[in-house]
């Protein structure tokens, strides 16, 4: 009962021999099940002879008995040879004979050998971060938007820069190209940077009650992606017209925004804010290069089971983004989805490649998560999903996720080990 290694380093095949007597063991332990609840014609229950019981039920006791036996002797024989699968076995070349050994062949993957070199070598990009003035100013006066009062305009039509209440309907052109779309109460800027040019060119110089229907192609960058490169039919009632009217930036609007004395102390913190985002995107970034060079230096095989399992993971991500974008489950439903896995196959190498990197570089550096950082990581899943730690713990250790969080949380550290390396 040997490995047969093939060409492929994560490939193993094993053949197992499991003895003529515990095949018998367990052939007549299901026999003796079978005699208790069988109801056979001219037999009262649980007195059917053993023969009969053995011809009547032939096919299933086989299958019973291999069901039983077969991975708990797969298990023993990868154990003994050392191999851990990170597959399901594939079982073949299965035989099962009266008074004989059952014996069978399982091919299965496994972990490659990682032989991790240079990545202490290895320098993360650390840009200088610099926030200018115009980015703060650009901050504050996102605040002052959002601190915006929209005022009636009376006795005047609508001018560009002036907002129109507006109810909508709009169809799509084609039948089938996506949703109708219906507001009942939005606003829409006259020559706003993001007003699509037709609502402003039909919108300007109307008055309240006034009704106007148009047609509005959507480009194909549209961010909508339900939009994208439709022709859509609209009709507009203007309800009213509005014109906004932005704070004043002094100490009282500073106040107004929180515990702030002054616009120069707000100023300094939405500084400070805009420098802290743009050192986490700068570190990002660096650590995804940081990786990709990882795995460029340290090429090998992975096992087709992680990889599939990490397209599924990237699949399902994507289908929840478009799901809270908007997207139907009957329109997912005719998504190609065999297509879809094909398209993230080659990301999904790189993100097991890189997992399996920092997993060895872990070891290698005797990196370890505490229970106290697994139960701050616990904290926070309790807390976005308004449950309790206990409740939150029991279900991630029922549904075995646990161990990968603790994983995650594993390799992130590691990766931060090489990213300060070269500090």
């Amino acid at each position: 009962m040997s490995p047969t290694e093939t060409n492929e380093s994560t490939k193993r095949e094993i053949a197992v021999e499991i003895p003529a007597t515990e095949v018998q063991r367990e052939t007549d332990a299901l026999i003796q099940k079978y005699q208790k609840l069988a109801r056979l014609p001219g037999f009262r229950k649980g007195h059917a002879p053993a023969s009969i019981i053995r011809q009547r039920f032939a096919e299933d006791i086989k299958t019973e008995v291999v069901e039983a036996l077969v991975p708990r002797y797969f298990r023993q024989e990868a154990e003994k040879q050392g191999l851990v699968p990170v597959s399901q076995p594939r079982v073949h070349d299965l035989h099962v004979h009266d008074g004989k050994p059952l014996t069978f062949k399982a091919s299965f993957e496994v972990l490659p050998e990682i032989k991790v070199e240079g990545y202490r070598e290895l320098r993360a990009e650390k840009p200088v971060i610099e926030v200018t003035d115009q980015e703060v100013d650009g901050a504050l006066n996102h605040i002052r938007e959002r601190q915006a009062t929209y005022e009636a305009i009376e006795g005047r039509a609508l001018a560009d820069g002036d907002f129109a209440q507006v109810a909508l309907d709009g169809k799509p052109r084609e039948e089938g190209e996506g949703q109708p779309v219906h507001m009942d109460d939005v606003l829409v800027e006259i020559g706003g940077q993001n007003t699509m040019p037709e609502f402003t060119e039909h919108l300007r110089g109307a008055s309240a009650g006034d009704e106007k229907t148009f047609e509005v192609k959507y480009p194909e960058d549209t961010n909508d992606k339900r939009l994208a490169g439709k022709t859509f039919d609209y009709t507009v009632k203007v309800l009213s017209l509005k014109h906004k009217s932005l704070p004043e930036l002094n100490d009282t609007f500073a106040q107004e925004m929180g515990e702030f004395k002054t616009i120069d102390d707000l100023r300094h913190t939405l500084r400070g804010n805009i420098e802290a985002e743009k050192r986490h995107t700068a570190e990002h970034e660096s650590k995804d290069k940081l990786v990709a060079e990882l795995v460029k230096r340290n090429d090998f095989e992975v096992p087709d089971a992680m990889v599939d399992r990490q397209v599924e993971i990237r699949l399902e991500r994507g289908l929840r983004a478009l799901a809270a974008q908007g997207m139907r489950a009957e329109d997912m439903q005719k998504m190609d989805l065999n297509r879809l896995r094909a398209g993230q196959r080659d990301q999904a190498v790189q993100e097991v490649k890189a997992s399996l990197l920092l997993d060895r570089i872990a070891d290698l550096e005797k990196v370890e998560v505490s229970d106290e950082e697994l139960d701050r990581e616990v904290d926070s899943l309790a807390k976005q999903s308004k449950q309790t730690s206990e409740a939150v713990r029991a279900r991630l250790t029922r549904d075995g996720v646990l161990d990968r969080i603790r994983n995650r949380i594993r390799n992130e550290k590691t990766l931060d080990l090489l990213y300060h390396q070269s500090a």
